[in-house]
């Protein structure tokens, strides 16, 4: 089950622009026991996701700011979009969420939109720069 909340910035959330984060959970806890899964398989999940404007996946285009593996498998990540604007801004987390929840060893997945840093060509991957013919 995925939903998205959207409220304002409270002390311990990031700053971003507006006050406001959006956030998407989905998944539910692993149960004891089962192994938890590692940042590779999550990463791989994530470059499974595409900017629908950028034929580039989120990850190696530089979207993704903090992943972070609980030992209990929850996990939480911090993303940006190229833009404020970006139409998917809504929806972009939600399928960053579903993506991440359906790697084996993940439990709970939380994905927070943050606008600080501003997203800039920088982060993008020397792959991501070479597939756009940026290089």
């Amino acid at each position: 089950m995925r939903f998205l909340d959207i409220w304002k910035r409270d002390d311990e959330g990031p700053a971003t622009d507006g006050g406001e984060a959006a956030v998407a959970r989905a998944g539910q806890a692993l149960a004891p026991g089962v192994p938890v899964a590692d940042e590779a398989a999550v990463v791989e999940a994530l470059r499974g996701v595409f900017d629908p404007e950028i034929p580039v996946n989120i990850y190696d285009l530089g979207l993704i700011y903090d992943l972070r593996i609980a030992a209990d498998g929850t996990t939480a990540i911090e993303m940006t979009l190229t833009a404020p604007a970006c139409p998917v801004a809504g929806e972009m987390p939600g399928q960053v969420a579903d993506a991440v929840a359906q790697v084996a060893g993940v439990g709970a997945v939380e994905v927070r939109l943050v606008w600080d840093p501003p997203w800039d060509r920088e982060r993008m991957s020397d792959a991501a720069r070479l597939e756009l013919g940026w290089m």
